[in-house]
């Protein structure tokens, strides 16, 4: 019953969308050839979460056996896993969007059966995925045109050193071309369709792979040629670039220090 319930909220909120959805593409990339290209999330009810992210305002398709889910300035991709855990607690805490107006948007989701908080400062709110293993933050943006688009992904990470921010910060500006700074009081970097926080984390994090968060993505120009350059100044790659031609994409894997699973790829943005 619940479910049917969820289902038909969500039908009734699929009625008052614009009938034309938000051009949904990745941002253009940086001079590293870098931009925001995907969340991989690891779900235990696959439909629950194609309800869900319906909901939300991702456009779907499919590849393989990833579910997509495309909105502006990012990829959405779903497969199912009955071992998933929590994103908190692992160093990509949560990820965000930006609507027009928040209020408005979570009267919506909520009148859908998703369940919605108001966050504690002006123009913030959070929806919870369906299993409840991630909070996904809202933040307003009066000045956006689309309905909704990504904003950031959330990393925490213990930092007894006093120093473990600032690395993080200059990893991602040395490795992908992130253009350090701030996001209100959180130290920062941006990439092209994403900001990229860092958070100092009380407790120690884990890696995210296994997690809901399971790893995100980047969308790189000439990926080969991006792949050779890193080898050669010492990353080690968890899955070296590799072609895969019945998929039409390029792809390889490396994780960060602090335990981010990081995929790279050429060409999902056309899916």
């Amino acid at each position: 019953m619940k479910r049917l319930i969820f289902v038909l909220g969500v039908l009734g909120l699929l009625a008052l969308l614009p009938a034309s959805p938000a051009h949904a593409q990745l941002a253009a990339p940086n001079s590293t050839g870098v931009s925001m290209g995907h969340v991989h999330l690891m779900v235990q009810d696959l439909d629950a979460a194609k309800t869900f992210w319906t909901a939300m305002g991702g456009v779907h398709s499919q590849m393989g056996a990833n579910e997509i889910f495309k909105f502006p300035g990012v990829l959405i991709l779903l497969r199912k896993s009955d071992a998933t855990l929590p994103s908190v607690g692992s160093v990509v805490g949560h990820f965000g969007f930006h609507v027009p107006d928040t209020t408005a948007a979570l009267a919506r989701w909520k009148a859908a059966g998703l369940k919605t908080e108001v966050g504690q400062n002006p123009g913030q709110g959070f929806v919870w995925t369906p299993d409840n293993l991630t909070r996904i933050e809202i933040l307003e943006d009066k000045t956006q045109t689309a309905p909704i688009a990504f904003h950031h992904v959330h990393f925490y990470v213990a930092d007894p050193s006093g120093t473990s921010i600032q690395e993080m910060q200059s990893w991602y500006a040395k490795m992908f071309g992130a253009i350090p700074g701030k996001r209100g009081p959180f130290d920062a970097a941006d990439l092209p369709g994403v900001n990229l926080t860092f958070t100092k984390s009380d407790t120690p994090t884990v890696p995210t792979k296994g997690r809901m968060v399971d790893h995100i993505g980047f969308e790189i120009k000439d990926l080969e040629a991006f792949c050779k350059k890193a080898e050669a100044n010492g990353v080690k790659f968890d899955r070296p670039f590799t072609k895969m031609p019945d998929m039409g994409i390029s792809l390889a894997f490396m994780t960060d220090p602090w335990g981010t699973y990081i995929e790279l790829n050429e060409g999902l943005d056309k899916k």
